[in-house]
């Protein structure tokens, strides 16, 4: 079976999208998510766009607020303030990669939580591993969404994820761990990575290595989640062999139209929940 990625992200967009328009008639108030992007980036400028045009679908504020690649840190960091301050943001989220000269570090610490609509910030990241309630990494928190279809009941799996970035890999373990599943976090340095992969009910690769993950590394009926998206020639691939793949494995993610799409409507998600909270 083959994930489709933008049918799931549509159906969760119009969800989205009927709870604000409640909003909207019931309290006149709907979500409104700020973006920063700084640099002239061509991946972060197409992504940012995409970002703006769903949140505009969903009956969402959308803003970008776009700096030269020599904007200083400070300079960030106050507008930051400033957004955590105003009471009719309700997301914010710094697009990456950063310039050189601007710390990754000092500008996710400096979203306040309940605005991080990335979760990235320590005190989300310390929620989420300590199993409380926290806004959740938006292509982990995607992933998982689209495993629950395949699969309601995780508890028991064994899941394997290739890669260990703050981004995908360890919030993802931690959202499998939550789940029941066994995990098993592979990466540069495994020996054997191989038969750690054959071991796998549940696969997630998020590690950007164009087809590391061939036919004899997965067993049958096992459900593979493929987040890689690397650019090879003309093509954009994954990090699976995904036509070796597809009629052994129960259900599998193509690149592009899997996981990507449900990274957007997961923020859209996270923003409209961040909203939420600061009604309470």
């Amino acid at each position: 079976m083959i994930i489709d990625g933008k049918k799931e992200a549509e159906i969760i967009q119009n969800e989205i999208k009927k709870e604000i328009s409640e909003f909207k008639k019931k309290i006149n108030k709907i979500p409104s998510l700020t973006v920063i992007l700084i640099g002239d980036y061509i991946p972060s400028q197409i992504y940012v766009k995409n970002k703006e045009k769903k949140a505009r679908e969903v009956g969402m504020n959308s803003e970008i607020i776009r700096y030269p690649k020599n904007v200083s840190e400070k300079e960030v960091l106050n507008k930051i303030e400033q957004l955590n301050k105003n009471i009719k943001t309700s997301g914010i989220l710094v697009q990456l990669p950063l310039p050189d000269q601007i710390s990754k570090e000092r500008i996710i610490n400096a979203i306040h939580p309940s605005k991080d609509v990335d979760g990235f910030n320590p005190i989300n990241v310390g929620n989420l591993s300590s199993g409380y309630k926290s806004i959740v990494p938006c292509t982990p928190l995607g992933c998982l969404l689209l495993i629950k279809k395949i699969e309601k009941n995780l508890s028991g799996k064994h899941a394997v994820i290739i890669g260990r970035s703050n981004l995908n890999g360890k919030p993802m373990a931690q959202l499998l761990l939550k789940e029941n599943c066994t995990v098993t976090v592979v990466h540069s340095k495994t020996n054997n990575l191989k038969n750690e992969c054959l071991k796998a009910d549940i696969l997630i690769a998020a590690v950007g290595v164009p087809h590391l993950v061939k036919k004899d590394w997965i067993k049958e009926n096992a459900i593979v989640i493929d987040v890689g998206i690397n650019k090879v020639g003309e093509n954009i691939v994954g990090d699976v062999n995904f036509d070796e793949l597809k009629d052994k494995v129960k259900a599998i993610t193509p690149v592009p139209g899997g996981v990507g799409p449900m990274t957007i409507a997961c923020l859209l998600k996270n923003t409209l929940e961040c909203f939420k909270a600061r009604l309470i």
